[in-house]
């Protein structure tokens, strides 16, 4: 039995979907039952608990031959955060408690940063689950492609997406969610020793501007990228709600300045199958 969260999710989703389709058993490990009812329907068990709640965690991983850790992203967090700090708690004491066979959790390119910025949960997650008894792997994909739903809009009306990406000729390590829970079911299969960390990205990386082409070709018109001055990004995301919008302005930093990346060599990074005019013309065919 793989005991999955985050299967509401499309990283979580695509992961069951593959073991499902090899007829694996699946536990998928929800917040709420009534949102897995499509899941109970294609046959996986269902176990109701919480990231933050240890004892409802554990009781979800008992048995488990292999458990899928997807930690909530907090995209605006408490400074030391606290909100990813409490799941950790939660999740380590519920892996010590259950003892499942195996672990594969997703992690980030770019976790083994030493500054501080919004994937610093991961790190930290990382950290946490380092001490485990059992073998855990660590899978750390690239920036997703699906974060151009953010673009669809303006690049549709407007043809111009706006990048916080600078410049905009650099090449960006990107992924699809899907590549990201095919390996990820492909790593829970798998018998290894100890702790490893397997770092993924898509079939070649995309430069702001590439988006920006690929985007017309699937629209069919023309889009530009337009950066998106550093200097203002704190007032943008402030009145975009946020009330602490540091971590996300290091993050885009390390990405622009180059300290946020793989950790191995670029022939140890698996490559994935999905190329990003596929993502975005699904992007792009949801919003019509």
């Amino acid at each position: 039995m793989y005991a999955i969260t985050g299967i509401t999710g499309k990283v979580g989703g695509a992961l069951a979907r593959e073991l499902l389709a090899t007829g694996r058993p699946v536990r998928a490990v929800v917040r709420d039952a009534t949102r897995a009812e499509a899941w109970a329907e294609r046959g996986c068990e269902i176990a109701t608990a919480f990231m933050e709640d240890p004892s409802s965690l554990a009781a979800a991983f008992e048995g488990a031959t292999g458990v899928f850790i997807l930690p909530p992203s907090e995209f605006d967090p408490e400074p030391g955060f606290p909100e990813a700090r409490t799941v950790i708690e939660a999740v380590s004491a519920a892996l010590l408690k259950a003892r499942p066979d195996k672990v594969v959790c997703l992690s980030t390119i770019g976790a083994q940063a030493d500054e501080v910025n919004l994937l610093t949960q991961r790190t930290l997650m990382e950290q946490a689950l380092r001490e485990m008894p059992m073998p855990v792997t660590f899978l750390r994909p690239a920036w997703f492609m699906e974060n151009a739903a953010w673009d669809v809009a303006s690049a549709s009306d407007g043809g111009v997406i706006a990048s916080y990406l600078q410049p905009l000729d650099k090449p960006v390590p990107m992924v699809a969610t899907a590549d990201v829970g095919r390996v990820a079911a492909e790593l829970l299969q798998q018998t290894w020793r100890g702790v490893r960390v397997v770092e993924l990205e898509g079939p070649r990386r995309a430069a702001p501007n590439d988006l920006a082409a690929a985007l017309a070709g699937v629209l069919r018109r023309p889009v530009r990228a337009e950066v998106v001055e550093r200097q203002t990004w704190e007032a943008l995301f402030r009145t975009q709600g946020m009330k602490h919008p540091m971590p996300r302005m290091r993050m885009l930093d390390g990405f622009n300045e180059g300290w946020i990346g793989f950790e191995s060599s670029s022939d140890e990074v698996l490559r994935g199958r999905v190329e990003l005019e596929t993502v975005l013309g699904e992007l792009v065919s949801r919003r019509i």
